[in-house]
């Protein structure tokens, strides 16, 4: 039963993050035609769009980890917690980032999700990489448009 559950939460996580990068992603590439500042303040405010997007996907890793070990029982972080929610927002970053500190470390059913985290984050951040690239590109034309 815990597998089958793993499954279902990585799975709604997989597709609520993609949703929620694709409509930031949308948002952020026709944010800078809107904008009445200069280039550079420009790629500024799509890199903090990318940057938050982010932060909200890992938040909803982490409040996933948070539920599953104070509510559900489907595992624990274990290892040098401080013992408030930021243990689980770190925990949910390094992993999505990929950094894997090791410092905490999932047990049961979070592990799962955990190594989903990274593949979706890794995916997410490949995504937004070649987003900025085309986005500079843009803004600085220095990319024909074909269009």
């Amino acid at each position: 039963m815990p597998v089958a559950i793993s499954v279902t939460i990585s799975l709604f996580l997989i597709i609520a993050t993609v949703l929620l990068h694709y409509e930031l992603l949308q948002f952020a590439s026709t944010l800078p035609a809107r904008l009445a500042i200069p280039t550079r303040p420009r790629i500024l405010v799509v890199i903090a769009v990318v940057l938050a997007a982010h932060l909200i996907e890992a938040s909803l890793y982490a409040a996933a980890f948070y539920a599953m070990q104070a509510h559900f029982g489907l595992g624990a972080l274990v290892g040098h917690l401080e013992g408030n929610i930021l243990d689980y927002f770190y925990f949910s970053i390094a992993t999505y980032t990929t950094l894997g500190i090791g410092d905490l470390s999932p047990t049961g059913a979070m592990r799962f999700i955990a190594g989903v985290e990274a593949l979706n984050g890794l995916v997410l951040i490949g995504w937004s990489a070649s987003f900025t690239y085309l986005t500079m590109e843009d803004l600085w034309g220095t990319r024909p448009r074909t269009s």
